[in-house]
């Protein structure tokens, strides 16, 4: 298991929010952690750890007045640590080799290619066709209904009929290169893993997969890492002591990388 490490912006700063609470409407969140320092800190931070392939993720819409400061503070955070970090949050085939030229070593797609509740193929193979899979993440971020875990979109506020199921994970690693999997009911909650999903990437597993949400302290690393057959890395926010949290950030990474505490 590889620690990935994270930088969220929202609103213009480095944060970390419940994800469940987020909403376009007048850029809102609900908070758990408001960084006093830039995105350049974190990103220099982890490029010292030699950590990569954590993810920038932009949490406001285009349309919102903070979208250009969020740019700026993923800016930041790239020009410190070119090609270590991919980023995500509005990302389509127009602006996606735009980022990579900013120094991001991959994008993350989530809503470009799920639209009106579907898979939309003519923007994912018009997004691969300018960049290649090798540059592409899919972001396959999830919520739990009727026991399935389906995707959501649009900043995780809408429901897809797309399910995180063997059928759509094999499919779509056609045209990308690894996946990041929000387990959005539990994202900055520290409440715990989402144990059916770990459980279910674990056992696919045929490309990188990053899982993110619910880990709270030690025992729920040891969880995922023993429910996802030791297969998946794992991206962890809030509960970091980096992020206001309990886990020092340096014991997590030990922790992954299966060294003795």
């Amino acid at each position: 298991m590889n620690f990935r490490p994270c930088i969220d912006i929202h609103n213009g700063v480095v944060k970390q929010i419940v994800g469940s609470s987020l909403r376009d409407t007048a850029d809102m969140a609900e908070d758990n952690f408001v960084s006093e320092v830039d995105a350049s800190f974190y990103a220099k931070l982890y490029q010292k750890y030699g950590l990569k392939g954590g993810h920038i993720i932009i949490l406001n819409p285009k349309q919102s007045e903070y979208y250009d400061e969020d740019i700026r503070q993923a800016r930041l955070a790239l020009d410190a640590y070119p090609k270590g970090l991919q980023i995500g949050g509005g990302i389509d085939a127009d602006n996606a080799m735009d980022f990579l030229d900013m120094g991001a070593d991959k994008v993350i797609v989530t809503s470009y290619v799920f639209k009106n509740g579907k898979i939309n193929y003519d923007n994912l193979e018009k997004l691969v066709s300018k960049i290649g899979k090798d540059s592409l993440v899919l972001d396959l971020s999830c919520r739990r209904k009727n026991n399935e875990y389906y995707i959501v979109t649009d900043r995780w506020q809408k429901f897809t009929d797309v399910k995180v199921d063997e059928t759509t994970l094999d499919m779509l690693s056609g045209y990308c290169s690894e996946y990041l999997i929000h387990a959005v009911d539990v994202e900055g909650k520290a409440s715990g893993i989402e144990e059916g999903l770990a459980k279910a990437l674990g056992e696919w597993a045929k490309i990188p997969i990053t899982y993110a949400g619910g880990v709270g302290n030690f025992k729920d690393l040891d969880k995922l890492k023993n429910l996802g057959h030791n297969k998946i890395d794992v991206t962890i926010g809030s509960a970091l002591d980096i992020f206001g949290g309990s886990m020092p950030f340096e014991e997590v990474i030990k922790n992954c990388k299966g060294d003795k505490l």
